[in-house]
């Protein structure tokens, strides 16, 4: 459970760093995701989750 929470401790760092440090950008980065292709978002979406579970089951095993 510790190791969860300092996950989602580290994604809203990254998170507020975009947010906090470059606003306009990540403005830019959700009128741009508007324009893409739901397929397009799903399969990204799903390479991220393959590749976050391969790097934990690499540091975790």
């Amino acid at each position: 459970m510790t190791d969860f929470l300092a996950a989602l401790g580290l994604v809203l760092v990254l998170e507020g760093i975009i947010y906090g440090g470059m606003p306009s950008l990540a403005k830019r980065l959700a009128a741009d995701v508007l324009r893409i292709p739901e397929s397009t978002l799903r399969a990204g979406g799903l390479i991220a989750i393959a590749a976050g579970v391969g790097i934990v089951w690499l540091v975790r095993g």
